[in-house]
């Protein structure tokens, strides 16, 4: 039975992660669908393109506490059931990849940065906060939301590799997940890239149209 519990495990945190509070919450909140306006990413920065920063904010937080929980959880809880390190990246992993491909959403989710920001969190509170630090400084620097998550997804796995030994023991089942989550982050982000290359990316706080006026522009263009 103790062989049963990381499947259980696994298959929970991927569910958990299948929940695309962007959708949730901007329904909720009697708000556009994010799918339907600007990136027609279901994600916080999205949310925010609705002029709700409540929303954004209520979004951020859940989708980072739903790759956070099922890490924290493992690495309070489940050494008596047999949950390991490898249980941990496992948990780690399928929360992230039940937020870019969930089961509750036909499998068409968000880019992954706040729920792969709670996995580090939930594997370290300072790795979290290290890889956080990353992405606010190069947002402050350059004001480009893309180029700071790669930016940050990047340097994760070389955080968490570099303070071997003297902040946390490494493990390489957690090291390969957090790999894993950087390179399917970097891969979401290929649109994004494209137009960092060409000079067409939007920048943090430009202004875009609102949803309703991108509605009723599509509507004229017809």
């Amino acid at each position: 039975m103790t062989a049963v519990y990381p499947i259980l495990a696994t298959v929970a945190a991927y569910l958990l992660g299948s929940l695309s509070f962007a959708v949730i919450v901007t329904r909720v909140m009697g708000l556009n669908d994010p799918r339907t306006y600007g990136s027609k990413n279901p994600g916080a920065t999205n949310v925010l393109r609705s002029g709700n920063k409540a929303a954004a904010i209520v979004t951020l937080l859940l989708d980072a506490m739903k790759g956070w929980l099922p890490v924290a959880l493992v690495m309070w809880f489940g050494e008596p059931y047999g949950l390991n390190d490898g249980t941990v990246a496992m948990v780690g992993l399928a929360a992230f990849l039940g937020h870019l491909w969930p089961v509750f959403f036909r499998f068409e989710g968000g880019k992954g940065v706040a729920t792969a920001l709670g996995v580090l969190l939930g594997i370290s509170v300072w790795l979290g906060l290290a890889t956080a630090a990353t992405w606010l400084i190069i947002a402050f620097f350059f004001r480009y939301s893309s180029l700071a998550s790669l930016a940050a997804a990047a340097f994760a796995p070389v955080y968490y590799l570099l303070v071997d030994g003297v902040v946390w023991y490494a493990e390489g089942t957690i090291a390969a997940a957090i790999v894993v989550m950087a390179l399917l982050l970097a891969w979401r982000h290929k649109e994004n890239i494209q137009r960092l290359i060409e000079g067409k990316e939007s920048r943090l706080g430009s202004k875009k149209a609102k949803p309703g006026a991108e509605a009723a522009s599509g509507k004229q263009s017809k």
